[in-house]
């Protein structure tokens, strides 16, 4: 019995994987607002009915693919920083780890791209959600360094907001560079970087 339930559980995550595959492919010629249901079923080989097994609709499954794309991010940033040595370490590998993504999953990043202020509200509140963690957990890390002493909670979270708004906007430049431009990019997001933490060190002068 425990054979057939593992055999069945398998089935439903491949057909589930099945659908946020085909979404994806369709949506990196469409919106998600104007993505059909029947679409995606079509394209991932099954029926309408078992699509509902998975999600209530296509802005449900649009919410999955945000979670696909950016969820499996904070365990990895997080090992960066329990890693590494100093501030500058954590940036530059952090850099690194989003050229990483974006260079093996663009479909995602120009998913998120494009529906970060997209049609879709529950697409949009989710990308929000995220950026919004990450900006936490970034504030968090810098509460720790010696470089914020003295700074409040609500001055960390505001520069925690600004690493990750540096980071969309690096992912934006290197969706649109594509891999030809990726060092320039990576360079001008590293002399970005510097000049945040030049006004960081000077923000309480």
């Amino acid at each position: 019995m425990s054979h057939t339930v593992g055999i069945r559980r398998t089935q439903k995550l491949r057909t589930r994987q099945a659908l946020l595959d085909a979404a994806l492919g369709l949506l990196e010629h469409q919106s998600l607002s104007g993505l059909g249901l029947r679409e995606v079923t079509r394209a991932a080989g099954v029926t309408p009915t078992a699509f509902y097994r998975h999600f209530d609709d296509t802005a449900a499954l649009g919410a999955a693919l945000v979670e696909e794309a950016l969820g499996s991010l904070h365990g990895t940033l997080r090992a960066i920083v329990d890693e590494s040595r100093d501030g500058d370490e954590r940036l530059e590998r952090g850099l690194e780890l989003i050229i990483r993504h974006v260079s093996d999953q663009p479909a995602h990043f120009r998913f998120i791209a494009r529906e970060q202020h997209g049609g879709v509200k529950a697409v949009r509140d989710a990308i929000a959600a995220q950026l919004r963690q990450f900006g936490r957990e970034v504030a968090e890390v810098l509460a720790e360094e010696p470089e914020s002493r003295g700074w409040s909670e609500e001055d960390l979270l505001m520069l925690g907001g600004l690493h990750v708004d540096h980071l969309v906007i690096t992912t934006s430049a290197l969706l649109e560079a594509g891999p030809d431009g990726e060092r320039e990019v990576a360079e001008v997001a590293r002399r970005r970087l510097r000049l945040i933490a030049l006004g960081r060190r000077h923000w309480l002068d």
